[in-house]
């Protein structure tokens, strides 16, 4: 299938008609003082149906109109931004200099559909929560296909290790690393967090053995409880939290009621 063919079902697939386009890429021309955006009736029936290559510019809009990435678009007419990193090779330059732009863009593979059942407001497995992965081309994402890794949702309703981490966060978690960390810990931040899977649910907190007890130990700031489980039978620590995304904002879900009296640690 030729690239004005893709592009002629991309538009139809909208429910589009050519004069659609020419108005949306005419706005876009406004918009940029830029007639080289603008895309008349005639040039998009020839592109569509003749083969003629669009400039950047409209190449642009009809990214923007079509709801298509411009890489994709790119890779219709033969330009395949994936292989750049490779294409290096043709030639190398004989002084040092800074590599601009995104070079080796590969594919990985992320969620592209949740299972039904899952829930914001509960802290969750998001492995075991993902029905569909789909290939996604994102270079700096690479590093999420180890296998060691897995990924953990913190619910909007959990606030066990509030304020230090937010309801709504992304956790990175570490399956090598279940055995939980004794020592005297500086800060809270060098104090290792685990995510912990129980009858109840999941839930990511300090750790702490006694014996063969297992305490979950939520933030001093927390109104969450700490709990004493038994070790194996009634806990298993899925690994320890490696990295977290959240996003530096006021927590629209907190609230006084909610967060109540901070707990003391058990001692």
């Amino acid at each position: 299938m030729s690239a004005g063919q893709k592009l002629r079902i991309a538009r139809e697939k909208l429910g589009l008609t050519i004069r659609d386009v020419e108005t949306a890429s005419s706005r876009l021309a406004q918009k940029y003082a830029s007639e080289d955006y603008n895309i008349p009736l005639s040039r998009l029936s020839d592109i569509e149906t003749k083969g003629i290559l669009p400039s950047i510019f409209r190449l642009y809009a009809l990214a923007v109109i079509y709801r298509v990435s411009y890489e994709e678009l790119l890779s219709w007419y033969g330009v395949d931004l994936t292989q750049t990193a490779k294409d290096l090779g043709v030639l190398e330059p004989p002084r040092s200099h800074l590599l601009r732009g995104s070079f080796g863009a590969a594919e990985v593979q992320l969620p592209i559909k949740m299972d039904p059942a899952f829930d914001f407001r509960r802290t969750t497995n998001v492995g075991r929560m993902i029905e569909k992965w789909g290939a996604i081309p994102c270079s700096f994402l690479q590093h999420l296909s180890a296998s060691c890794y897995t990924y953990g949702y913190i619910g909007t309703e959990d606030f066990t290790m509030y304020p230090l981490l937010l309801p709504g966060s992304f956790v990175q978690i570490d399956e090598s690393r279940t055995k939980i960390a004794e020592g005297m810990w500086r800060s809270e931040y060098e104090r290792p967090m685990y995510f912990v899977e129980t009858r109840e649910g999941y839930t990511c907190c300090w750790c702490a053995l006694r014996q063969s007890q297992l305490v979950l130990q939520p933030h001093p700031l927390s109104p969450v409880q700490p709990r004493i489980l038994k070790d194996q039978q009634e806990a298993e620590v899925l690994g320890q939290v490696v990295g977290i995304a959240m996003r530096l904002e006021e927590c629209s879900t907190v609230s006084t009621a909610k967060l109540g009296k901070p707990q003391r640690e058990l001692n």
